[in-house]
């Protein structure tokens, strides 16, 4: 019998150890508990290797509450992504003979070296290396994701200004275009290995992977290409 039990909660994966508590009659509160703070130990050792500082607390758990015998080890996992939130459930699961799951509120902080504007920062300018700096954030407060690599803003667009001090996240940032309206480019058509190259202008701005129409000079017909380096598009043929 599957047994289902929910329990408002947050977290993330991997198998707890078994023990001989987990064999005994009932698998309790206590035993619960235990294994989702082993799973949360265990995580954050290992992020702290990666310079992060993690913080946890579970939630509570009704003390009476008594599940079916385990006779495997205890598997507990995040069950929502841990670095957009400060609030993961955690799924703590039973795959023996008698299979249950609940879920356990939980609170984590994931401090660590995120990335912020050095200055003010206008719409369209490019990213460089001087406008950036390392500030100590809790990386997982946002769901928009927080940035870590410089190498992930260097060379990027700012869709939009910002002040100083914000707190750099992809929605922030645009790839700058390979080809600009009115730019040629070369049009390569391709069908396997073979290829055809001509010349054409672009009707449009373009970034690298983004479909953009073109005028091929040589016949004046508009095509649809896809950008594939600055300068250069392709179209299947």
């Amino acid at each position: 019998m599957r047994t289902t039990i929910f329990v408002a909660t947050l977290a993330m994966a991997m198998l707890a150890s078994a023990s001989p508590e987990l064999q005994a009659a009932n698998t309790t509160a206590a035993q619960i508990k235990r294994a989702a703070n082993g799973f949360l130990n265990a995580f954050s050792a290992e992020q702290e290797k990666r310079g992060f500082a993690v913080a946890y607390k579970t939630g509570r758990l009704d003390s009476r509450l008594a599940l079916a015998t385990c006779n495997r080890p205890l598997a507990v996992s995040f069950s929502s992504d841990v670095w957009k939130t400060t609030q993961p459930t955690l799924q703590v699961a039973c795959s023996g003979d008698r299979p249950w799951r609940m879920f356990l509120n939980t609170t984590v902080t994931i401090d660590g070296d995120g990335l912020v504007a050095a200055r003010p920062l206008a719409r369209g300018e490019k990213v460089t290396s001087g406008l950036i700096k390392a500030e100590r954030v809790t990386v997982n407060a946002t769901r928009r994701g927080v940035i870590t690599d410089p190498d992930q803003l260097v060379g990027m667009e700012m869709r939009r200004g910002v002040n100083t001090g914000t707190l750099m996240t992809p929605d922030l940032l645009s790839a700058p275009a390979a080809v600009a309206r009115g730019d040629h480019v070369m049009i390569t058509a391709r069908s396997g290995n073979f290829s055809v190259n001509s010349r054409g202008k672009a009707l449009a701005d373009a970034s690298v992977g983004d479909q953009v129409l073109v005028e091929n000079l040589s016949s004046s017909r508009t095509v649809k290409a896809r950008v594939t380096a600055p300068g250069q598009v392709e179209i299947p043929m």
